[in-house]
C-alpha cells in the first residue's frame, strides 16, 4: 500500500520541475566530487536538511511536531528522525573574519566621511587627527575595543585588501570584496549566496506575492572575443550598481536602528557564467 501512494505521489510530481532540480544539482555534485564527498555523505546531510525543513516549515498549527508526521513528510525513518533531531545545529552564524572585513569595507565604500568628492573610497592613513579619517577610526567604529586596527591592517596587506603607497596611506582594492584568497570565506559565500538566490527562485516557483526580482540575459553561439567584453561591463556596470546599492543600504541602515521593527536582511547579489558549448 505504501509503494502504491508513493508511485501516485510520484506520478504528480511535475517532470520540468525535476529537470530543474537536476540541473541544479549537476555543479553542486561536481564541487563534491572534487573535494571527495561521497553519495553516502550527501545522503546524511540530504536526511538532517529535510528532517530539519519539515520541521521548521510544515508545522500543524497548535500541534505539536512528532517524529512520526515528520517520517510521513519527508519519508525517513522515524529512528533516523529522532537522532537527527536530537543532534547539535551546525553553527550558522557568520564566521568572524568573514563579518568584520565585510561590515569594514561597506563603511569605507558608503560612509561620505571616508568618500572623496567622486565618491569613490579615500586613501586612508593608518591613524590623523581627531577629526580626520583614517583606518583606525575606520576599524574601531565597526568593531569598537573588541579588534586592534593595527590586526585588521596587518591581515588585509596579507591578503591584498588594501595596498601602502609611498606616503604610507592605506588603498582600499574594490575587487576584494570578493573573496580570492580564503577558502573559508569562499566556502561561507557559496552557501550564503546561492542559499539566498534558491530561496527567491523558489518562493516565485511557490507563487509567493510579490515576486522576488530575479532575471537574466543569457546569449550562445558568442565568440570568445565577445565573451571578454561582455565580461568587462558585468564588472564596471555590476560594480557600479552594487556600490551605489550599498551606499543608500549603509544609509538606510543607520536611520533604521532607531526603529522599534529592524530585523528584516536583505542580500542583493550579480553573476556571470559562461561556458564553451559542445
Amino acid at each position: 500500500m505504501k509503494n502504491e501512494i508513493n508511485s501516485k505521489q510520484a506520478i504528480n510530481i511535475p517532470s520540468a520541475l525535476m529537470n530543474a532540480v537536476r540541473k541544479v544539482l549537476y555543479p553542486l555534485v561536481r564541487l563534491l566530487l572534487n573535494f571527495r564527498i561521497s553519495f553516502p555523505q550527501l545522503a546524511e546531510i540530504l536526511k538532517s536538511v529535510y528532517v530539519e525543513v519539515a520541521d521548521n516549515e510544515f508545522k500543524l498549527p497548535n500541534k505539536k511536531q512528532t517524529d512520526t508526521r515528520l517520517s510521513l513528510l519527508t519519508g525517513i525513518h522515524r529512528k533516523d528522525i529522532k537522532r537527527l533531531r536530537n543532534q547539535a545545529n551546525t553553527d550558522k552564524k557568520t564566521p568572524e573574519s568573514v563579518d568584520i572585513s565585510t561590515r569594514i569595507i561597506a563603511r569605507w565604500l558608503a560612509e561620505k566621511y571616508y568618500l572623496d568628492n567622486e565618491k569613490k573610497p579615500l586613501k586612508l592613513p593608518f591613524q590623523a587627527d581627531k577629526n580626520q579619517p583614517s583606518f583606525q577610526s575606520l576599524v574601531q567604529e565597526v568593531c569598537k575595543q573588541d579588534i586592534r586596527p593595527r590586526v585588521v591592517l596587518d591581515e588585509w596587506l596579507r591578503l591584498g585588501i588594501v595596498s601602502l603607497d609611498e606616503n604610507k596611506d592605506l588603498s582600499l582594492h574594490i575587487e576584494a570584496i570578493i573573496p580570492n584568497t580564503d577558502f573559508n570565506e569562499k566556502a561561507f559565500f557559496l552557501g550564503h549566496n546561492i542559499s539566498d538566490h534558491f530561496s527567491a527562485a523558489t518562493d516565485n516557483l511557490l507563487g509567493k506575492k510579490p515576486p522576488f526580482f530575479e532575471r537574466c540575459v543569457y546569449y550562445d553561439d558568442l565568440s570568445e572575443e565577445s565573451i571578454q567584453e561582455l565580461q568587462k561591463i558585468v564588472a564596471d556596470k555590476g560594480m557600479e550598481m552594487l556600490l551605489a546599492i550599498n551606499e543608500r543600504a549603509m544609509q538606510l541602515k543607520l536611520q533604521d536602528t532607531a526603529k522599534a521593527n529592524h530585523h528584516q536582511r536583505i542580500n542583493i547579489g550579480l553573476y556571470s557564467y559562461h561556458k564553451e558549448e559542445k
